[in-house]
């Protein structure tokens, strides 16, 4: 980073985002911003900026994971500040985007809670939004400012393409029909066939797995998805598989979202092993599942985009071909 950079550049870090905004600002060799959080014996959030920011480019890293609504309350309360202590630009770095499942209305009267969360953030001051893997890539529409939608899938891929010669006859499965585009990047990436299992969702939690198109016999099976969530689909899907003959079964997915029963089923499955990256925070809520569980980073990757963001370059340059953002 060039000294006007560290001058006009300033990288702030949420509650829940403290390690991965501290990994981005090694990478781009840039303190952290200073604040402070304060919340209230009665659930109220004061946010505090301890530093100058008046006509600076601020980033503010805060995913709306668990507790969800207080993480976004949060994000909110830090953008209002950031905007009255005059920031000349403020992107919200959203690595997990809560209430993101909710961007339809799939039955009568329910709500479409990802587009009411996106109005909130634009009515706080952003100017600019950058969102990695959203479950739902028509999100980007619901705000009417800038929306940088990065994937993991760079991270990931390279991952698995490092250690693709000590997993011998791979293919890769998608766990569910409308993951299959992903999953045929993924495949194509790694040179191997592609499987699909086709599911029927019973409930939020319940997840009935059907079929299976395509042979993992005598094979190492690798599943990718977005998020695992209750991991109902990936702990089914991983039953099934061995079922039909598969030899080991590795998940990999974005955002490890593992709320519920879902370390239990991990644990209780045949997954050998769940590949997950740091959108969401692990440390000790997940230490049930140490034996099983790898955590990569994307503080270099977000910090790059950061950086192109800051300096006006192009953000799909960063992915090599065929392996982007979810469209």
């Amino acid at each position: 980073m060039s000294s006007n950079d560290r001058e006009h550049l300033k990288i702030f870090g949420g509650t829940s985002s403290r390690e991965l905004t501290a990994g981005i600002c090694a990478h781009l060799e840039l303190p952290v911003g200073l604040a402070t959080v304060v919340r209230f014996p009665d659930g109220e959030t004061l946010v505090k900026v301890d530093e100058d920011v008046r006509g600076r480019d601020i980033y503010v890293v805060l995913s709306t994971c668990e507790p969800v609504n207080d993480n976004l309350m949060e994000l909110l309360v830090f953008i209002d500040c950031l905007k009255r202590a005059s920031a000349k630009r403020i992107t919200a770095v959203i690595p997990y985007y809560g209430y993101a499942r909710q961007d339809r209305k799939d039955e009568g009267r329910v709500p479409i809670t990802a587009k009411l969360v996106a109005n909130l953030i634009v009515a706080a001051g952003v100017d600019r939004v950058l969102c990695m893997d959203l479950h739902a890539a028509q999100i980007q529409g619901f705000f009417d400012i800038p929306v940088d939608h990065v994937s993991a899938a760079p991270v990931l891929a390279d991952h698995f393409l490092k250690i693709r010669n000590t997993l011998g006859d791979i293919v890769v499965v998608s766990p569910d029909v409308g993951n299959v585009k992903v999953a045929n990047m993924f495949a194509n990436v790694l040179e191997c066939d592609l499987a699909i299992i086709d599911k029927r969702r019973q409930s939020g939690s319940k997840v009935i797995v059907k079929n299976l198109i395509g042979d993992v016999e005598g094979r190492t099976v690798v599943m990718f998805d977005d998020m695992i969530s209750t991991a109902g689909t990936v702990c089914e899907a991983a039953r099934l598989v061995m079922e039909r003959g598969a030899t080991n079964v590795i998940a990999a997915c974005t955002h490890p979202v593992l709320v519920g029963l879902a370390m239990q089923r991990i644990l209780e499955s045949p997954i050998s092993k769940v590949v997950v990256v740091d959108t969401i925070p692990c440390g000790a809520r997940t230490k049930l599942l140490e034996p099983k569980l790898e955590v990569l980073t994307v503080a270099p990757f977000l910090g790059e985009a950061i950086h192109r963001i800051h300096h006006d370059q192009s953000i799909s340059a960063l992915f090599r071909s065929g392996s982007g953002a979810k469209r």
